[in-house]
Formats: structure tokens, C-alpha cells, sequence
């Protein structure tokens, strides 16, 4: 009898075995590592900069992002309704205990002509900005510290050097039920910098109220909507903007 079962076990294991699905590799699938994003902004802004200034329109930024453990890259892109704006940034980071070390590189293509230079690297011609970024978050506070630097790139001031512009903010949340969020964010520029037209010296450059809601549909798939209003006192402006995003 014990061999009768031993034989139905072994029997069952090769079954399951053939049944695996495989992919075209002949390896077995499993879930993807890699995930799809979109953002909608109704009006572009980011640290408290208005990146578009002239012909002002709603945005849309799509992503691929791959994690792993505490790996995380990104390849994303951002284009106006209107045509009139695009973008394409890269990124990683990789998050240990309360910090995450973060590399990101931002490129500005051209709208109107089909020439472009995005493999120019030279560091006084090149239209990518490189950026390394620190967060601290602490797991028993509910909140952030981050800092910026443009280390190299097209961030020059307006002498034509590096600028190295740098930027600092701190957060911190309140939650609700479902997924609800509150949050606060005050970021300052540290430099003459790209955030205040590399004119001014420390000054307080991003000030974000932010309410989060999320809708919950069914398959646990969910769409969190936020409403921010926003001043920049450096450039003496306030806005109210308004982000979908959509993640898959």
C-alpha cells in the first residue's frame, strides 16, 4: 500500500511538473518584476517650479519601472496634450534601512525639428541634467528628508559653469481609512540654482499641501487622485493642480 501511495505521489509531481507554464526560453513564468505607470498632471509642476511656462497644458508621464529587493529604475517620459513640452528621464535607487541613494538623469528633446543631440556628453554642451539624490525616512515617524544635487550636466548658471544647484525639502503625512492621505512639503533651494533662476542664494522655493483619495475598484486595483495647492515664494506664485495616477 505504502508503495501504491509513493507511486501516486511521484505520479502527481511529474503531472504538476509538465504543467508548469513556460515561457520561450523554456523557463518557468513567474510574476514580472517590472511595472507600468501613468501619471496626469493637469499643470506641470515639480518642486515647486512651473516647467511650463509659455503654452501651459496638461501633462502625461508614462513609466516602466523595474524593482527588486530594494532595487528600483525607472525609464520615464512627459508630454503635453498640446505637443508643445517632452521629456525623458532614467533613474535607480537603491533603498537600505531608513535611506535610499537615488541617480537621476533628465533630457528635454526638441519639439519643432527633428535634430536632436541626446548623445552629446560633453559637459558644456549636453541638454542632460544628472542629479544624486539622498531620502532618510524614518520608519517610526511618518515623514522625509531629501537632497539634491545637479552634479553635472546642462545645469549651468548664468556665467556658463556648473551651477550644482541643490535642493532640500522635508514631508510628513496624516493617514485615513482606505488609503487616504494629507501631506505637507516645504522645500528650499540651497545655491544660485535652476529653481530660482540662479539669482537668489537659500530661499524656500516649494510649499505643498497635498490631499490624496483613493478610489478602489475590484482585483485590488486601485487609482489614487490628489489635489495640491501649491506656493513658490521665491518666484512669488501659487497653483492648484490636480494628478491621476494610474498604476499597473
Amino acid at each position: 500500500m505504502r508503495k501504491l501511495f509513493l507511486v501516486l505521489a511521484i505520479a502527481l509531481t511529474l503531472v504538476n511538473v509538465e504543467a508548469e507554464e513556460k515561457n520561450g526560453f523554456g523557463a518557468t513564468l513567474k510574476e514580472s518584476n517590472f511595472h507600468l505607470n501613468v501619471d496626469l498632471q493637469t499643470k506641470y509642476l515639480w518642486r515647486g517650479m512651473e516647467m511650463m511656462t509659455e503654452d501651459s497644458a496638461p501633462v502625461i508621464f508614462p513609466s516602466i519601472a523595474y524593482t527588486t529587493g530594494g532595487f528600483y529604475a525607472y525609464v520615464m517620459g512627459g508630454y503635453s496634450i498640446n505637443g508643445k513640452y517632452s521629456e525623458v528621464d532614467l533613474g535607480a535607487s537603491y533603498t537600505t534601512g531608513w535611506f535610499t541613494f537615488g541617480l537621476n538623469g533628465y533630457y528635454y528633446p526638441t519639439n519643432n525639428t527633428p535634430n536632436d543631440n541626446y548623445f552629446d556628453f560633453k559637459s558644456k554642451t549636453t541638454g542632460h541634467w544628472w542629479e544624486a539624490v539622498v531620502t532618510m525616512t524614518p520608519t517610526n515617524i511618518p515623514g522625509y528628508i531629501m537632497v539634491s544635487n545637479f552634479f553635472a550636466g546642462a545645469d549651468r548658471n548664468l556665467d556658463g559653469k556648473q551651477a550644482y544647484s541643490t535642493y532640500a525639502e522635508i514631508g510628513t503625512h496624516y493617514d485615513f481609512l482606505k488609503d487616504n492621505t494629507i501631506s505637507l512639503a516645504v522645500g528650499a533651494a540651497f545655491n544660485k540654482s535652476c529653481y530660482n533662476g540662479y539669482e537668489h542664494n537659500f530661499g524656500v522655493t516649494n510649499i505643498e499641501l497635498k490631499y490624496t483619495y483613493t478610489l478602489h475598484f475590484k482585483n485590488d486595483w486601485t487609482l489614487p487622485l490628489s489635489a495640491s495647492y501649491v506656493i513658490n515664494p521665491v518666484r512669488e506664485k501659487s497653483f492648484v493642480n490636480l494628478t491621476a495616477h494610474f498604476g499597473f
